[in-house]
């Protein structure tokens, strides 16, 4: 009995101090508990992305007999640098703004399917971008907090239009979904995140008076009904 009275009192003692203890022990693992609870959130973004071109062809056949089939034939990755406003809804939801450049380039091949006959061209891109999301978190567990996102991206090409085999419209709208984790350090917040954007309109110039007179050239333009294009970004904020 006497040792049963002593477990039991040992165990009132535990259950009694342990609201205290855990939050204590919470506390001292915690980085920045507070940062959640702003209105606004302000930081900058680094990364790297590859994009892709969607041709979708038509079965056009020039008065040659010659049928071209074009591809993107590599991934080359580019670099992109966003700024970051972040507006709390609540302890769940946020909406984010983060303008910012995108630098890179990709390279097409044009093949003749009868013939083997190969054309490449490379196309350089700089877009200013203006991504619109809604990002969902998760309960913060210690110095983590995962998340969903997901909004919409236009994108302006600023690279002046040269008179090229083929030719891309300047602006184009991406549907954007990713995921991400928030890392609450001592100073600051870093928060590495996956994002895929799918481009929702045609950006292949199709009306192209500069090539009227240059079949050679029209006819890979004349070969695509549409293009359409897709990214990958990985993103590193600090907030």
């Amino acid at each position: 009995m006497k040792y049963l009275k002593l477990l039991l009192t040992a165990i009132l003692v535990a259950v009694a101090i342990s609201p205290v203890w855990g939050r204590s022990f919470n506390d001292k693992l915690q980085n920045r508990p507070y940062a959640d609870l702003r209105r606004w959130h302000l930081g900058f973004s680094i990364g790297a992305y590859t994009s892709d071109l969607l041709f979708t062809h038509n079965g056009f056949i020039t008065d040659d007999g010659e049928q071209w089939r074009i591809d993107q034939s590599d991934y080359q990755p580019g670099f992109c640098v966003n700024g970051l406003f972040d507006l709390r809804l609540n302890n769940y939801f946020s909406l984010r703004v983060s303008p910012g450049m995108y630098f890179g380039s990709r390279n097409v091949t044009m093949r003749e399917l009868n013939t083997g006959a190969e054309e490449r061209q490379n196309i350089k891109s700089t877009f200013v971008v203006l991504p619109v999301d809604i990002k969902f978190a998760a309960q913060r567990y210690r110095n983590a907090r995962p998340y969903v996102v997901g909004g919409v991206m236009p994108a302006f090409d600023v690279i002046k239009k040269r008179s090229d085999i083929l030719q891309l419209n300047t602006t184009d709208l991406y549907l954007t979904v990713g995921f991400g984790c928030d890392f609450y350090l001592p100073y600051f917040k870093l928060i590495p995140e996956l994002k895929f954007c799918f481009g929702l309109s045609d950006v292949l110039v199709h009306d192209r008076p500069d090539l009227v007179d240059d079949p050679i050239k029209y006819k890979f333009t004349q070969s695509i009904a549409k293009a359409t294009s897709k990214m990958i970004v990985l993103t590193f904020y600090f907030e």
